[in-house]
């Protein structure tokens, strides 16, 4: 009976897994493959734009479907779904899961704040023994050259330049290409008229709409998008029926070399049409976090890949038996829908395309958060859409410079050739990025034989460089459009980054020694104020110059001074119990404490309410914690990892606080109270035989009550209790008293005799961005009128 109720049990447990994971593939149809599926809206008649025509042997045709047919196998199907999916970030995706993992697999990063206590994350997983991790000579030669850790830093800022680009592109080419439609409907003059204007109202409502978040309307991405699939299917297998059954005979390799050998230079540079039938593949690996590796296969090979066959099938069936070219529109999608259904399917397919663009749009913004956490962009503010949903974010500077580009690239272009070549090139540049970093998991991380890596990067390398040939071809043809958006990104997001290193190498050059804050005190005219100081810093040992500069001018510091560093680290997600490492600077006595507060680069940031609340809490732990350590030799009964500063020994070793509880009575309880405060110290034995200190502050509406354990050792113990129960009162004393946040405003400026690039670097572009952008106490959603600045100049 019992193994009958554990087999229902495990049955019961399958079936929901299976359902949940059936779910995900449905809901990925609107996030994931807006933009895939809505390729066959232009791929053939960027295709046949220029380069080539159709003739009646119908081999050009056949050709295409063949090397559309073959492409989408190839690249979306078998890398993507069975390589590039596996090589996750702990279920994360993108270019910067691929480069999180080669920095922890190896010493490649340029940021230069990694510690020791990092790689004890729960998510800082590593593949294979150490030895195994010691034992590649590519690794070796990474680590060893600083040049090759640039080199890599560059391809990665090139992929992420070229997703942003892409985010420019898609919304244009989609929602126009929809449009475009109605030529069919209208005369050729009145076209020209309305398809701009039109495509123009449909992208500013986009865009106007973003503020509002991604899960106000998700609801209606994936039905949308399964329609569009159901009707792009059945159109196809009616074009097929209707048209061509033997169509099925262009899926022969065969034919691609009949086109090429026909077309020879102008079958090459159509590829560049051909290749748009995968824009949006990179999505599937982006995306993958919102989902999992097996709702995206199923969802893509069981549903998407043969909807797109069967649309891209249908085309060809109708287009050879209609040898009509006297327009460009002859060849393109709306041409092969029958008259009767051709506005329902035109209204579906703009409806499809706003779809796409705006999972575009909202992975333009993700990518730019993650740049901002790794120091690779100028501070912007990231403002999030939903309480529940995690990830979804809206950065306005952004949203309005996607959209004011959108618009001039919709008017400047005009046509779908010049776009498509455009957005070709930057979908390629990503997938030769992909393919790239990819191969370097595979060695350094899957510790997979170098030639199995080659051969990946060969490959796929290959047909992908074939594309990327044939669109870089047609440079003056629409293609410099992303070479110049990439170019001034990647200018931008490396200037930061290099001059955000500089600035961390002066903070850590002068640094201020923990004895010169030991001594200041009131013979030297210091004074300490009530309250807490937050002192942010980007240093994880040593007192910042910034505050030794704060104390020269104002001879004054708070009662409770805690140094903040907020560090990013190559993971995606910090669990909440991993977070904050704290540590003491100094005695117990000097009420100075080292907060390193850890993100990964997916991480949503506290607003300073939460931040601030959660913070005193894991100090209260830490104090507790600290004194039970040190004063009783007991370690904690929670898991925690404890890490010596590498750069100063006076300093208190800093230990993991997490939101868990200690054994034994808590170091103190928060209880929200509604009657008039009053005010109340004293000792009073209880039920529970604990002694209890109950104070209750004046104007505020909770009751803090710190409790010590009462049992036959007390009297020995009663003086270090009597030690952190002050401690623990300064602190409460101090967090009611108010909090200051002291920043950093800094002017950089390079070295005399320092190279032109540097100072042009320096001089004119980190501190023209430094203006413009946001300041640090937007990105630290720090409010202002607790804010104190600190300004100070870097030489660098």
């Amino acid at each position: 009976m019992d193994t009958n109720c554990g087999n229902w049990l495990r049955s019961s447990s399958k079936k929901e897994s299976w359902r949940t994971t059936l779910l995900l593939a449905y809901q990925s149809l609107g996030v994931v493959y807006g933009d895939l599926s809505i390729s066959p809206l232009y791929v053939y008649k960027s295709t046949f734009a220029e380069d080539i025509s159709h003739s009646e042997t119908n081999e050009e045709i056949f050709g295409v479907l063949s090397f559309v047919f073959w492409t989408l196998t190839l690249v979306p199907l078998f890398k993507y779904v069975f390589v590039v999916l596996r090589a996750d970030d702990n279920g994360e995706g993108g270019t910067f899961a691929l480069y999180s993992l080669l920095c922890r697999h190896a010493k490649v990063s340029l940021l230069p704040n990694r510690q020791v206590a990092d790689e004890s994350l729960s998510t800082y997983k590593l593949e294979g023994p150490p030895e195994i991790n010691n034992s590649s000579w590519l690794k070796t030669k990474l680590e060893k050259h600083k040049c090759l850790h640039t080199a890599l830093l560059i391809l990665v800022l090139l992929g992420t330049c070229m997703v942003i680009g892409d985010g420019v592109l898609t919304p244009a080419i989609s929602v126009f290409s929809a449009v475009s439609g109605l030529e069919l409907s209208m005369s050729k003059e009145h076209h020209q008229y309305a398809v701009v204007p039109i495509t123009c109202v449909i992208l500013i409502c986009l865009f106007a709409l973003q503020h509002y978040g991604t899960h106000r309307v998700g609801m209606f991405f994936a039905p949308v998008v399964l329609v569009w699939l159901i009707c792009i299917s059945a159109l196809g297998l009616y074009n097929i029926i209707h048209w061509n059954p033997q169509v099925y005979q262009a899926l022969s390799p065969y034919y691609m070399y009949k086109f090429l050998k026909k077309t020879k230079k102008g079958g090459w540079m159509s590829l560049g049409g051909i290749l748009l039938c995968i824009t949006g593949s990179e999505a599937m690996f982006a995306d993958l976090g919102h989902f999992s590796y097996t709702a995206i296969q199923i969802a893509f090979s069981f549903l998407v890949y043969p909807a797109l066959i069967l649309a891209y099938m249908g085309q060809a069936a109708y287009l050879s038996r209609h040898h009509l070219m006297e327009t460009s529109y002859r060849v393109g999608f709306y041409v092969s829908v029958p008259e009767s259904v051709r506005w329902p399917v035109l209204v579906i397919a703009i409806l499809a395309s706003v779809v796409g663009s705006q999972a575009i749009i909202s992975g333009t913004f993700s990518i730019i958060n993650q740049s901002q956490s790794l120091g690779c962009f100028p501070r912007v503010k990231v403002v999030h859409t939903s309480d529940k949903v995690h990830g979804q974010i809206y950065i306005p500077e952004i949203n309005w410079m996607l959209m004011v580009l959108c618009l001039a690239v919709a008017v400047g272009f005009r046509n779908t050739k010049h776009l498509g070549n455009a957005s070709g090139l930057a979908v390629m540049t990503v997938m030769l990025v992909t393919t790239c970093l990819t191969s370097l998991v595979i060695v350094l991380c899957w510790h997979k034989p170098p030639i199995l890596a080659l051969a990946f990067l060969l490959f796929f390398g290959s047909i992908e460089a074939l594309y990327f040939s044939a669109s870089l071809y047609k440079f003056l043809d629409g293609a410099w459009l992303p070479i110049l958006l990439a170019l001034i990104l990647m200018t931008v997001m490396f200037v930061w980054h290099y001059a955000t290193i500089k600035k961390y190498e002066f903070d850590l050059h002068n640094k201020v020694s923990l004895e010169w804050l030991l001594a200041l005190g009131p013979s030297l005219g210091i004074a300490r104020v009530p309250g807490i100081g937050l002192v942010y810093t980007d240093l994880t040992s040593g007192i910042p110059a910034n505050f030794s500069r704060f104390v020269t001018n104002l001879p004054a510091f708070h009662r409770v001074l805690i140094f903040v560093c907020v560090k990013s680290v190559p993971v995606p997600f910090v669990p909440r119990s991993e977070r904050y490492l704290v540590g003491r600077v100094g005695p117990p006595t000097h009420r100075s404490y080292r907060c390193i507060v850890r993100y990964g680069y997916r991480d949503v940031h506290q607003d300073v309410h939460s931040f601030e609340t959660e913070l005193v809490d894991r100090l209260a732990d830490f104090i507790r914690f600290d004194w039970s350590r040190t004063h009783h030799n007991s370690s904690p009964s929670f898991q925690d990892v404890i890490s010596h500063s590498a750069e100063s020994t006076s300093e208190c070793r800093l230990t993991v606080i997490g939101a868990v509880a200690f054994s034994g009575p808590p170091a103190y309880e928060m209880e929200e109270t509604v009657e008039p405060a009053s005010v109340s110290v004293g000792f009073e034995t209880v039920e529970s035989m604990t002694d209890v200190i109950e104070m209750e502050q004046t104007g505020l509406q909770r009751r803090v009550r710190f409790a010590v354990d009462n049992e036959s050792e007390r009297d020995e113990r009663f003086e270090t209790d009597v030690q952190l129960r002050e401690e623990l009162e300064d602190l409460l004393a101090a967090q009611q008293a108010g909090s200051a946040f002291i920043l950093g405003h800094s002017y950089m400026k390079a070295k005399q005799g320092s190279s032109i690039f540097k100072r042009a670097a320096i001089d004119v572009g980190y501190n023209f961005l430094s203006k413009n952008c946001r300041g640090p106490d937007v990105v630290l959603r720090v409010p202002p009128v607790s804010t104190l600045e600190v300004g100070m100049v870097y030489i660098v």
